[in-house]
């Protein structure tokens, strides 16, 4: 999605004596600890984890590229190559924002997903520059027959993935919200993008773990190698949002309803990328 550009959250730390600086550090390690530990800790039942990609085939998933129909894979998008789904931009000759993602066949609540991708080079030269090396996983999604033709991101969140080659570093796992809106600690976020508190810079061509936990109780934790780089929840719809253009429909239909399941789709955004080792593991609460 769109570049991420201001933090929604970013404060001075206060100047305190060496005393009461002790206090304070120990107070707020105390405080978080027991706030993060209590949501990760959040009573759920956990099933098994089962791979939602065979490593073979695109059995499952649904390609809906902007401009095209749902279940078109135009130019093949879309591939499978050495066990990796692969977003491939071999038949074209030039992106032209024809963005487009690949959905998973079935709608899911509560889960932790766990996949490892990377980004190859080169992408295509017409992609915007925002767009290269950028691509992400989407959740809570709209199912791709429910966009528009010409829709170019589903109403979703998306658990954004950067790489190295771009007009400026900028660290991988912000989380941007197309029609979505979110909280961080009860305040609504008031940009499209968050920045990772976190998050690392990694280069192309780099196999790196990705981490998404949504818990029964709407939050949600997005993780790069095993740490957490985002915690967020309040996931409604936005009936004001001018990101995913073609969906106002859609979202005029769910006005500021909460959410709580959707589809998940790898994007693409005109720069390759792969995902492999694609699993899920449903939760449901006690």
């Amino acid at each position: 999605m769109t570049k991420p550009e201001n933090p929604v959250r970013s404060a001075r730390a206060p100047v305190v004596n060496p005393a009461k600086a002790a206090l304070l550090l120990g107070c707020i390690a105390l405080c978080a600890g027991a706030s993060v530990s209590g949501a990760q800790a959040e009573p759920a039942r956990a099933g098994p984890w089962r791979p939602i990609f065979d490593g073979r085939t695109l059995d499952g998933w649904t390609p809906k590229i902007a401009g095209r129909p749902a279940g078109e894979n135009y130019q093949q998008t879309f591939v499978v190559d050495h066990g990796a789904i692969r977003v491939s931009y071999a038949g074209y000759e030039r992106f032209n924002n024809q963005f487009g993602h690949l959905f998973y066949k079935t709608p899911f609540k509560a889960y932790r997903l766990r996949l490892t991708y990377r980004f190859l080079d080169p992408g295509l030269p017409d992609t915007p520059t925002w767009a290269r090396s950028n691509s992400g996983v989407m959740f809570h999604s709209q199912s791709p027959e429910s966009m528009t033709l010409d829709q170019s991101f589903p109403v979703s969140v998306e658990f954004q993935l950067l790489g190295d080659k771009r007009d400026a570093p900028k660290a991988t796992g912000a989380v941007c919200t197309p029609g979505v809106n979110i909280t961080f600690d009860g305040v609504q976020a008031k940009d499209h993008c968050t920045p990772p508190v976190n998050g690392p810079t990694i280069a192309n061509g780099t196999w790196t773990k990705l981490e998404l936990e949504v818990l029964p109780n709407g939050e949600v934790f997005q993780k790069i190698n095993g740490v957490t780089v985002e915690h967020y929840a309040g996931l409604t719809y936005d009936p004001k949002d001018t990101v995913a253009p073609g969906a106002q429909a859609y979202l005029a239909a769910h006005g500021e309803a909460p959410i709580t399941e959707g589809y998940i789709a790898l994007q693409s955004e005109g720069h390759p990328v792969e995902f492999k080792d694609i699993e899920i593991q449903e939760l449901t609460a006690r």
